[in-house]
């Protein structure tokens, strides 16, 4: 299968297309590089020792979309291409809708011109807002998401499902994310977010590296076990195995609309990230306690039984492993 990876050079991205290539996929990349490096391209082909085609632009350029569709034989897409900042999306809410809202509806578009029907689109867990029970499952309520960019992935879930309810031979897989972390085992690719960053482990290890004197953690009132926000951790190779499970759902179901959790279910607190941090790598993490993000909520941890069952997706690596890796690739890391 040929596969349109949006957003190929971005943090899941990236490795995610090390998963397909490995997986015997054909990949064709697109990426702009506004959140991520044109490096990466180098390093993702380093590490699978094989070329592949991409392409320099954006999905809101409907016709770099149809010249896409046009010059290559795709037969699905993993859509990755968004503004990910939870904090940044209150501040920029219609620069998030257009880039993660618009974006698809345009990709949705050329699909359907070219009958590709065959979609993996990337969510997040901020489409069940505040949730009402943890951990969560796929059936929970969605909406009463905190920010905008929770709402743009709640919007194109819901232009997901009434695209497939107009035509149910579309094939379409979501995936709602909790939070990745870590990095490739061979320390070439990892996250790293353009500026200062947003997301907390990336951001403990540039304090770990020297490059930030402190790391900020945004509220110590939470209703959690030590005050601080809890989350699902997932290492990020775990969670690029999870798009290639999809994507063989896909391949065998043929249609279909399907929603899965992608997760550990096991929450971890800021202050658990920080302790395991400085003990599996020996470096000390000074922080400071802020005010809360607006935005942010106590505790949300997902019941992956679900994406087990079906697709088959246990993940692998533990935090230690996750933070071990992400401290590895920030090491090697320019």
């Amino acid at each position: 299968m040929r596969i349109l990876v949006t957003g190929v050079c971005g943090y899941i991205g990236s490795h995610t297309a090390i998963e397909l290539i490995e997986n015997g996929y054909d990949v064709i990349g697109l990426d702009n590089f506004s959140n991520s490096k044109e490096s990466v391209l180098q390093d993702i082909k380093k590490i699978v020792n094989k070329e592949f085609k991409f392409y320099k632009g954006d999905m809101l350029d409907r016709s770099l979309l149809e010249k896409i569709f046009k010059e290559n034989d795709i037969d699905g897409v993993i859509d990755f291409a968004a503004y990910k900042a939870v904090g940044e999306s209150k501040e920029k809410p219609i620069e998030y809708y257009i880039n993660n809202v618009s974006s698809v509806l345009n990709l949705l578009s050329v699909m359907k011109e070219n009958n590709v029907k065959t979609l993996v689109f990337s969510s997040s867990a901020t489409v069940y807002g505040s949730p009402k029970e943890v951990p969560i499952k796929e059936d929970a309520e969605i909406g009463g998401t905190t920010n905008p960019y929770g709402t743009s992935k709640l919007f194109v879930e819901k232009i997901l499902n009434d695209l497939y309810d107009s035509d149910n031979t579309w094939n379409i897989c979501i995936l709602r994310y909790f939070n990745p972390i870590g990095a490739h085992k061979s320390g070439f690719i990892g996250e790293n977010p353009n500026g200062i960053p947003a997301n907390l482990v990336p951001y403990v290890a540039k304090v770990a590296k020297g490059e930030l004197d402190h790391l900020n953690v945004f509220g110590n009132d939470y209703n959690t076990k030590d005050g601080t926000g809890v989350r699902d951790y997932i290492h990020v190779v775990d969670l690029s195995r999870g798009h290639v499970q999809a994507l063989k759902k896909l391949e065998q179901e043929k249609s279909g609309l399907f929603i899965y959790n992608l997760g550990t279910g096991i929450g971890y607190s800021v202050l658990d990230i920080i302790k395991t941090f400085e003990k599996v790598n020996n470096i000390k993490i000074p922080y400071e306690i802020a005010p809360r993000r607006s935005g942010d909520i106590d505790i949300c941890y997902s019941n992956p039984e679900k994406a087990k069952k079906e697709i088959g997706f246990v993940a692998k690596y533990n935090l230690e492993d996750m933070l071990k890796d992400a401290w590895n690739y920030e090491k090697n890391s320019h």
